[in-house]
């Protein structure tokens, strides 16, 4: 997709980080806009940050499906089509595997995994019966192609946004679909994806923290504050890659030594490396 200019997009985790900066580029190109958000007053500020784009905003519990059948039947009511799709909602939980709680899985899960399936399975069959070229973007992370140490259920999520992205290419690529698909893969952003227990609701609260998610928070949240590519950047990129119809689209080079570092390890069938060892500085200390 190279013209965007009176097309519509629609923007999940709209309220802050990538999803407020694909919503700026978006207008910029003259786009109309669908923003969801679980934080209605994140939502708010988004759209007072655009005045004079033509935007419909709702507040959406992205891991609900009732909630994202709202979503997309008030975004063809409203503007007739879609013609960009961002899956961007996310969440994250930390700590040493077995000691993550069922409503630490059915939490990030169900906002970081269930919200990409659902955005497939309602705006896809639109999108085919539409005939007009169209692109979706999944958000997941280097997350998703490593598998860091008590960061358990975020990589789950991740993985999973990562082969749900490969396998909708396949099949719209079978399917002579005239849809592209990206993969977004970035590292440590200062995005609000740290603070994102804000947003987590009381019936999926843990009672109390054990050491090593109290330490797996604080590492993520150091980690992703120093982050030195700003979500306007990984925006940016993320738009060239929409331009070029890119699959994978990796915002932080330097972590692909990480990345190729675990497919050696799969290709000599050995035993995984460390994958911080290009980055001791953020590992987890427990």
């Amino acid at each position: 997709m190279k013209n965007f200019a009176g097309k519509t997009a629609v923007i999940t985790g709209a309220g802050s980080g990538f999803g407020r900066e694909f919503a700026r580029i978006a207008a910029g190109l003259g786009m109309r806009l669908v923003l969801a958000d679980i934080q209605a007053d994140a939502l708010d500020a988004t759209v007072a940050a655009l005045p004079g784009v033509e935007i419909l905003a709702r507040r959406t519990d992205v891991s609900k499906a009732a909630d994202m059948e709202a979503l997309v039947t008030a975004a063809y009511d409203r503007f007739g089509a879609v013609h960009l799709l961002f899956n961007n909602a996310g969440v994250i939980a930390g700590g040493l595997i077995w000691e993550n709680s069922v409503a630490d899985w059915e939490w990030v899960l169900g906002v970081n995994v269930w919200s990409v399936i659902h955005g497939i399975r309602l705006f896809v069959p639109r999108m085919l019966a539409q005939g007009d070229e169209c692109h979706i973007v999944n958000t997941a992370s280097v997350a998703g192609l490593l598998s860091t140490q008590t960061m358990g259920v975020y990589n789950v999520s991740k993985h999973a946004v990562v082969t749900l992205s490969e396998t909708l290419f396949q099949d719209l690529r079978i399917a002579g679909a005239n849809i592209g698909v990206t993969l977004l893969c970035p590292a440590f952003v200062a995005t609000g994806i740290a603070d994102a227990e804000r947003n987590r609701p009381a019936e999926a609260q843990n009672t109390a923290l054990t050491e090593s998610q109290k330490v797996s928070a604080a590492q993520t949240k150091k980690a992703v504050d120093s982050g030195r590519i700003t979500a306007a950047e990984v925006a940016e990129k993320t738009f060239e890659c929409i331009r070029e119809n890119r699959l994978y689209c990796l915002t932080h080079p330097k972590i692909l030594g990480s990345v190729e570092l675990r497919f050696q390890d799969i290709l000599a069938q050995r035993n995984p490396s460390d994958p911080f060892s290009h980055k001791p500085n953020v590992a987890p200390a427990i």
